[in-house]
């Protein structure tokens, strides 16, 4: 793994230091000339900190050494362009200082060690601009020897006000990017944790189907149990039946179903250890919940090929409510509003606390639900619903709320909306079951 992360640094500096020698030459033409003909002031500079800021793993010396040498090759060029009269040796004593700029500069910058302050951006503003006078200084210095020019008190002044605003204006930039890496991370993690709520509250509804099902084998195992023991009490008495081989098939199915039992209860136990380990926390703003519902059924109505409008409004003072719950309980009932919706419609999602109880209205304006159907939508199994293949869903969706809300001691009720086309689910719980008790 490190030395894929090492692999991955070194291929985005190798793209950083080729958008870094083309992107300078050409920044280094918005130029001025403040001191002399030949000493130039441009955003070369304030571009190459920049992008030297961004290398990670190569050392900046060498982006400086071929940043500096295309510079020059570039200026030369440009020259044998511009001018008539072109003179390769002429061409290349005026442009070659700039060559020394560029290489101190990045030189300097890895003495500096300038990464490690990358959480410090005035230390780092602060020795750019210590770097730059003094690479300025050098070229001014290179072009005295070479090129005789006179170096003054007044070109040193406007070298440090030069290189304080080029300071200023890389450390703008650099600052905007680290604000939008910020954002970037923020939103991959809202993402990432909406994923695991929206996963941990699938597990909690496998949970409590799972609850019912060992309830179910607890059931049956007794049943079977009993009728061992009353075939068991038959066996001395003169019948015209093998009561023996009943007995033994019942004691036998008693056996299976409880195996079954401890098997669910083993997958039960660990579900429950999951939701618990997993859960960074159990209870959320009623805002929160519904954006992550809206998200994840935008999410679900793309898949599906559906353009659907998502709608929603909350009223009253919310105290947090259990996640999973809610989550489970609200998903289904919009996810099923989803699929209920042919090709486009819109969804909207009202809650409403007052008193001691919440009320959620879950509204779509797809074909609704017939008469003869609302006695039995609720119903496990029941589905008016198939796929292109003439296969039906499960219908447990709306069975599975019913069951929950009921054990919560609320009721979900199902009617059609005002406008004529399409239904409202009304679920109404009391707040009591869904917060944190003290």
């Amino acid at each position: 793994m490190i030395i894929l992360n090492l692999s991955a640094l070194v291929k985005k500096d190798i793209n950083i230091l080729v958008l870094m020698i083309v992107t300078v030459p050409l920044a280094g033409e918005i130029k001025s000339f403040p001191l002399n003909e030949t000493f130039r002031m441009s955003f070369g500079a304030p571009t190459f900190f920049f992008f030297l800021l961004l290398l990670r793993k190569m050392p900046a010396f060498l982006p400086g050494f071929l940043t500096g040498t295309v510079v020059v090759e570039f200026r030369m060029l440009l020259d044998f362009i511009m001018q008539e009269n072109f003179d390769w040796t002429s061409s290349f004593q005026t442009h070659f200082p700039s060559f020394f700029f560029y290489f101190t500069y990045s030189f300097l910058f890895y003495l500096a060690n300038i990464n490690r302050f990358h959480h410090q951006t005035l230390m780092i503003g602060f020795i750019g601009f210590i770097i730059e006078i003094l690479s300025d200084c050098v070229e001014l210095i290179i072009q005295y020897f070479v090129l005789e020019t006179t170096i003054t008190l007044a070109a040193l002044n406007e070298i440090i006000v030069i290189a304080f605003s080029h300071s200023f204006i890389v450390l703008s930039f650099f600052n905007m990017m680290k604000l939008y890496e910020s954002q970037s991370r923020e939103r991959h993690i809202r993402k990432k944790n909406e994923h695991m709520l929206m996963l941990i509250s699938n597990l909690y509804e496998e949970s409590i189907h799972l609850k019912k099902t060992l309830q179910d084998a607890e059931n049956i195992t007794k049943k079977s149990y009993d009728l061992y023991k009353s075939l068991d009490s038959l066996e001395n008495e003169q019948m015209s039946f093998p009561v023996e081989d009943l007995r033994r098939q019942a004691l036998k199915i008693a056996g299976e179903v409880h195996e079954v039992k401890k098997d669910n209860q083993r997958i039960f136990a660990g579900l429950s250890k999951l939701i618990s380990e997993e859960s960074f926390t159990d209870y959320m703003s009623v805002h929160e919940l519904a954006n992550i519902i809206v998200r994840a059924n935008e999410k679900y109505a793309r898949l599906l090929g559906k353009d659907i409008q998502f709608v929603y409004t909350i009223d009253g003072m919310h105290p947090q409510y259990h996640i999973y719950t809610i989550l489970s309980i609200i998903n289904n009932v919009v996810a099923n509003a989803v699929e209920a919706i042919k090709d486009t419609g819109t969804i909207t999602i009202d809650i409403n606390k007052e008193h001691n109880s919440v009320e959620f209205r879950i509204g779509d304006n797809g074909p609704g639900v017939a008469s003869k159907h609302k006695a039995l939508i609720f119903k496990p199994g029941f589905t008016s619903r198939y796929d292109l293949a003439g296969n039906p869903s499960t219908g447990i969706g709306l069975s599975y709320v019913k069951e929950i809300v009921e054990q919560l001691e609320g009721d979900v009720t199902v009617q059609d909306r005002p406008e004529g086309k399409g239904s409202i689910f009304i679920i109404r719980l009391l707040v009591d079951h869904l917060i944190e008790k003290g």
